[in-house]
């Protein structure tokens, strides 16, 4: 029987330093899970056990910024140019060409732009609620693709992306109430999906014209942990987390958007992914809503072997509906990836 235990990891890659959870055999095929904002490699937590009792060797790092990796102090050192490099170093660091790689949130686009601009370095790519040909490119080429009978372009000009211009115009004030009490923050994000917010805007729409999140207080409320996500033990990791490093460096992603457009226009084959490619979609994430809106389109347009699923899960999806995720992300990984699948 195979080993399922979950091992940490430190590796330096040029002057960078990785902290990643790592399980499985380590000659199994290597699949790294990338997380995103403001997450960690525990949000992996039940994936790496799965795909290490299939044989895979399984990864998940702490990008930088978070948890152990190597914390930075300006915000242009959190583009997406720098973050793909840490990862190929990564897999260098590995001593392995290719890996498959999965993301989640701010990790989709890492996960795609690895794809993108380095595609021999990937069996094929799978990623979790942000669709290819999105934000990676930039937050100005999501605008044409807000669905303006949710978001009137008179009154959310950035529709459900609002926040994201409150982190450029406010930075202070954008990450003040999340570096004031973590644990709450952590409480008052990660909660599970529910249909009752379908064709309603999402709340990240409003934190622009609140003066900040949580309707401008000064630190988030105080509401009950969901435990369809996150139990006690994985809480008190995250705030642990985000206490030691504060949220310059995960907030730090939403400002680089111009730097990540220039990235983007230097993927090789015109952006066209020809490897196997899946994206989940969370049907109740209505921030990445990609059930009703057009935010898929383009990556339909750029990815010549696409898999679609729809988890019927909010946001956090590899959290609340892990074996849903893990069900979709074994099949796909069964059919499309036959090469790969562990001996």
């Amino acid at each position: 029987m195979l080993s399922t235990t979950v091992e940490e990891f430190v590796v330096d890659t040029g002057d960078h330093q990785s902290f990643y959870l790592a399980a499985g055999p380590v000659d199994g095929p290597l699949i790294i899970f990338v997380h995103g904002w403001p997450e960690l490699s525990i949000s992996w937590r039940h994936q790496l056990p799965c795909f290490a009792s299939l044989g895979f060797r399984a990864i998940a790092p702490d990008l930088r910024g978070y948890g152990g990796s190597k914390v930075y102090a300006r915000h242009e050192d959190y583009a997406l140019e720098i973050v793909v490099a840490d990862m190929i170093g990564l897999l260098d660091a590995l001593g392995t060409q290719k890996a498959a790689w999965v993301g989640h949130d701010w990790g989709s686009p890492v996960v795609w732009s690895i794809a993108s601009h380095h595609p021999e370095r990937c069996h094929g790519v799978a990623n979790l609620c942000v669709p290819y040909y999105s934000l990676e490119l930039g937050l100005d080429a999501c605008l044409g693709l807000i669905d303006r009978t949710v978001y009137p372009e008179d009154e959310f000009p950035l529709g459900q992306w609002e926040y994201q211009g409150f982190y450029e115009e406010n930075f202070a004030a954008a990450i003040a109430p999340f570096d004031a009490d973590p644990a709450k923050a952590i409480k008052a994000l990660f909660r599970s999906g529910s249909p009752s917010g379908a064709g309603k805007p999402s709340r990240t729409a409003f934190v622009r014209k609140d003066g900040g999140w949580f309707r401008g207080a000064a630190e988030p409320p105080d509401v009950p942990r969901d435990g369809e996500v996150i139990s006690e033990t994985d809480l008190r990791a995250y705030a642990d987390a985000l206490t030691k490093n504060g949220f310059f460096g995960p907030s730090s992603y939403y400002m680089n958007h111009r730097a990540n457009a220039v990235y983007s226009a230097q993927a090789v084959n015109g952006g066209v992914l020809e490897m196997p490619t899946l994206f989940i979609a969370a049907e109740y994430d209505f921030t990445c809503e990609c059930i009703d809106s057009r935010l898929a389109e383009p990556m339909r347009d750029h990815c010549l072997n696409l898999t679609s699923k729809v988890v019927q899960s909010g946001h956090w999806m590899a959290q609340e509906k892990p074996a849903e995720v893990n069900a979709a992300l074994a099949h796909w990984l069964a059919t499309s990836l036959t090469d790969v699948w562990p001996k």
